[in-house]
């Protein structure tokens, strides 16, 4: 696997991020979108490329404008999650499939991680000829996404709270403004919590829209409401695999090479990859895993 660091181009800050490409000539490539909080060289993004580019895939992990919870570039200028907007990462999606078609790829297969599995959902109607999409945890989008349910995230009990007073302050113009949450991801700003609870893309609604082949992983310690595997298997326009991983959490930890050996295993078998290139030591199977074909 060889890697390079680039710097991908937008109308504000640029996207960077890492193109791991196989040794021999690549048979397709892949587009790596990070979760809420996260970037290019943690989790899914980061263990994920070494499997894949033994299947000879190109593989382009990237930050979104909205990494990390909050960051800084080259200035005292604040940027990251607690700044971000559903449009602003709909677009840096576009952005690097952009990229990948002028380096000669111009339909990657689409791996998302929890939010970045919501937002591969929009990615994949948008994008039709999408070979393939796997989503990692992917959670259920749409309005939902803000309860806090049994793991407190986001708002948690104070939803209704919050939001009157992110209303107030935008009406203001504080809108950059930080709030502080009760539950992961802790901060954000304002006018990102407005956006948060009304734009995220609703992953069930858009599941019968997607006609390619989609592979659901999911951990075993993880809400099935929360990441509704099952429910989108049920809904989806095309044939979709579910995998619910064992002794597993949301970010797979200690779980990791279990993960990128079914991911690789269920990409090589989809794609028709040459049996040659899908290197050693893939999973057998997971804890649980169903089948549905229209």
């Amino acid at each position: 696997m060889r890697t390079t660091l680039v710097s991908i181009p937008t109308d504000t800050y640029p996207l960077e991020g890492a193109f791991h490409e196989p040794d021999g000539d690549p048979k397709g490539a892949v587009l790596l979108f990070h979760g809420n909080t996260m970037n290019f060289y943690v989790g899914a993004p980061r263990f994920l490329p070494p499997a894949l580019t033994r299947l000879g895939l190109a593989c382009l992990a990237f930050n979104r404008r909205g990494h990390d919870i909050l960051s800084t570039r080259n200035s005292r200028q604040a940027e990251g999650g607690a700044f971000q907007f559903t449009r602003d990462a709909i677009a840096d999606n576009r952005i690097a499939a952009e990229w990948l078609k002028a380096r000669g790829f111009p339909a990657p297969v689409v791996i998302g991680h929890s939010n970045g599995g919501m937002l591969g959902t929009q990615h994949v109607v948008d994008h039709p000829h999408t070979p393939a999409l796997v989503l990692l945890s992917a959670g259920r989008g749409g309005v939902r996404t803000v309860s806090g349910g049994r793991e407190g995230l986001f708002a948690g009990d104070r939803e209704a709270e919050l939001t009157a007073q992110a209303e107030r302050m935008v009406k203001a113009g504080r809108g950059r403004e930080l709030l502080f949450m009760p539950g992961w991801w802790w901060v954000i700003s304002a006018e990102s919590f407005l956006d948060r609870i009304s734009t995220v893309p609703d992953t069930i609604a858009l599941a019968p829209r997607i006609k390619c082949p989609v592979l659901w992983v999911r951990g075993d310690q993880e809400d099935a409401d929360r990441y509704p595997a099952e429910e989108f298997q049920r809904a989806a326009g095309g044939p979709c695999d579910v995998e619910i991983v064992a002794n597993c959490d949301h970010f797979y930890n200690g779980r990791e090479d279990h993960v990128a050996g079914l991911v690789a295993k269920w990409l090589a078998r989809t794609l028709r990859l040459p049996s040659a290139a899908r290197g050693p030591s893939q999973p057998r199977s997971s804890s649980r895993a169903r089948r549905a074909r229209r």
